[in-house]
């Protein structure tokens, strides 16, 4: 379904007034965009909401390194990588932990669309596509 362009300019807008001074996406800013969201009747209500939950998932999205690891980390650790995408997208980025087993060893982090794949399985597949 194609979202009208007036639709998608409010969802979007409604993202932006979510995040705090920062940039971040907040749940005080979420729920003050539902409380107001409340007190407007709108048309497409249901649309909008769809389309500003869309939005805001790939927002949270490109916010969080989501780290995939066989073992847990270190908060030290974790900051570290937090601090690292952070400076590489010029926006902050948190991380948080998935354990992965299958991994072996080493992490695999995404950001948004962006895989960063430092681990054994990884590279295991990486060598098997190559030697065919």
């Amino acid at each position: 379904m194609k979202r009208d362009k007036k639709i998608t300019q409010l969802a979007k807008k409604l993202v932006e007034l979510s995040k705090d001074a920062q940039g971040v996406v907040t749940e005080a800013g979420v729920g003050e965009v539902i409380a107001g969201l409340k007190r407007v009747v709108q048309r497409n209500h249901l649309l909008v909401l769809k389309a500003y939950l869309s939005y805001l998932r790939r927002e949270i999205a490109l916010q969080t390194a989501v780290v995939s690891t066989p073992g847990s980390l270190s908060p030290d650790a974790l900051q570290a990588i937090s601090a690292k995408y952070t400076a590489l997208y010029g926006r902050p980025v948190s991380a948080e932990v998935k354990i992965d087993p299958s991994l072996i060893a080493g992490v695999r982090v995404r950001v948004g669309d962006d895989v960063y794949d430092a681990s054994v399985s990884g590279r295991l597949q990486r060598l098997a596509e190559n030697v065919h």
